[in-house]
């Protein structure tokens, strides 16, 4: 059997078990919904200015929960399932296997990849059934397509490079929110920024892959100005994290 054969066979069954535990499933597909919900009930009822373009914060969380879910099921699911399986010893019985290891990971993005697209379209669904939100069309779906892309494979190779810093499983949740949770508030996910927004916090957002992503998915939803640098960017992000996982992945458990 090829190599990618194995890829995708190996996809189907990461995602079988993914599905198979519906609690997990559950919570990954609710949690963005969730927040939309409460993020629109509390502060979605004006109206906020992005660059040139005036639009209302409803829609506007609704391209930020899209963008926090693909981090979600790309970034933290990663990191978190596949230390969960190094740390129980899965990782280096699969090492001793035929399975190619470039399939094995190619398999964990591929069913990463499959979930983020899901949850955008939920989420976009949701958004326009409840809060009137633009959904990407023509052009715009095309930008949409090409940052969603771009972006939900640079997460899964930062959330397998952020696995070389994770000791043990018990330390996985702690690390993995300390690196995203900060750039997420930075980045404007849960709090839009208008043209006012502090300076420092423009600086170091711009810095991150977050704020890029955020913006290229908001161009998709509501139709500010599309940059190609921001997919720069937050490829320049992914490969970096591929690099580092290259590097200095194991797939022996670190727990003494």
């Amino acid at each position: 059997m090829s190599a990618v054969n194995l890829t995708f066979s190996q996809a189907r069954y990461v995602n079988k078990a993914f599905w198979r535990n519906p609690v997990r499933a559950f919570f990954t597909f609710a949690l963005p919904l969730m927040f939309l919900v409460i993020f629109t009930s509390l502060l979605g009822n004006g109206r906020e200015h992005v660059g040139d373009v005036w639009m209302k914060e409803s829609t506007y969380y609704v391209a930020a929960m899209a963008t926090f879910a693909v981090i979600q099921a790309c970034y933290s699911n990663v990191a978190m399932s596949v230390t969960a399986q190094r740390e129980a010893g899965i990782l280096k019985r699969i090492d001793g296997t035929p399975l190619p290891k470039g399939s094995f990971m190619a398999s964990r993005v591929l069913h990463s990849l499959l979930v983020g697209v899901i949850l955008v379209v939920i989420t976009a669904a949701f958004g326009r059934a409840f809060y009137s939100a633009s959904i990407p069309t023509g052009v715009s779906l095309f930008h949409f397509l090409v940052m969603l892309a771009v972006g939900a494979t640079s997460f899964c190779a930062l959330g397998l490079a952020v696995t070389a810093l994770i000791p043990n499983a018990d330390a996985a949740t702690p690390i993995i929110q300390a690196s995203m949770l900060p750039l997420l508030f930075v980045s404007g996910i849960f709090i839009p920024f208008g043209n006012d927004a502090p300076a420092w916090i423009t600086w170091v957002g711009r810095i991150f892959p977050v704020r890029h992503f955020a913006n290229g998915m908001l161009a998709g939803f509501v139709g500010t100005p599309f940059d190609w640098t921001d997919v720069l960017v937050v490829a320049a992000w992914g490969l970096a994290g591929l690099l580092v996982a290259i590097r200095f992945f194991t797939w022996e458990p670190r727990t003494k």
